[in-house]
């Protein structure tokens, strides 16, 4: 476990304990898990469930461990979150050299972290919080930046552009799943037309009736996403 005063200056987890310590236990026998076996229990678990399904009491219980055997590992629900996300980030590439095109190479960055998210919907919500920054996030990380060394912006400015990003795909793909799941409902979604034609056509809403009125857009996914990416990607001002 961390140290005592881990947590007494600041709350959260302490990265330099997390991620430049070792997981396992440093005294008495060969311990019977890992730290890497209990973190992909955990994202089987998420993956299957969702993310509020994720207690340590249930992991325990999917890897055979009593709960106070996890403690040694990942001493609270918000380490093994950390856990959770820097082993799933070890799912993306991160060897590709730079071609040079600064925003090419962030619309690829973007697809393969929107494909990240949609294998693990549980994503984008451990992400919403403040996250310390493992191995595997960190070499993406570092892709990203060697990416933007072309246009001459600071450290600060590229890292802003990287977390702006990531902001958004996260935004995207809770949407894309939100959308995904209303369009099993057609009558709800058949409701919801119906409604907005009718609030279009009150005269008090001439904006949104002219918007209604125009040719629809693709609206497969990755269409969806390719356009907004490129609306984001293209108007970034360096």
């Amino acid at each position: 476990m961390p140290p005592h005063d881990a947590g007494a200056d600041a709350p959260g987890v302490d990265p330099q304990w997390l991620w430049l310590t070792s997981a396992a236990p440093r005294r008495g026998r060969k311990p019977a898990y890992s730290r890497e076996a209990i973190t992909a229990a955990a994202v089987e678990l998420a993956d299957a469930e969702g993310l509020e399904a994720v207690t340590m009491r249930k992991v325990a219980a999917q890897v055979g461990a009593g709960v106070m055997t996890l403690y040694s590992y990942a001493p609270d629900k918000e380490t093994l979150l950390n856990l959770m996300v820097d082993h799933v980030s070890g799912e993306l590439p991160t060897a590709a050299p730079p071609t040079g095109d600064w925003r090419a190479d962030l619309k690829d960055i973007a697809r393969l972290q929107r494909t990240l998210m949609l294998r693990h919907p549980w994503l984008p919500a451990a992400l919403s919080t403040r996250r310390a920054p493992g191995p595997h996030t960190l070499a993406f990380l570092e892709r990203a930046l060697a990416a933007l060394r072309p246009t001459g912006l600071d450290g600060a400015a590229k890292l802003e552009i990287f977390a702006q990003l990531t902001a958004f795909v996260a935004g995207h793909v809770t949407h894309e799943i939100a959308q995904a799941a209303a369009s099993r409902s057609p009558d709800r979604a058949a409701a919801e037309a119906r409604y907005l034609a009718r609030v279009a056509a009150d005269g008090r809403h001439p904006e949104l009736a002219e918007a209604l009125a125009a040719p629809g857009r693709a609206l497969a996914p990755e269409a969806t996403f390719t356009r907004f990416l490129n609306r984001l990607i293209d108007g970034l001002d360096t």
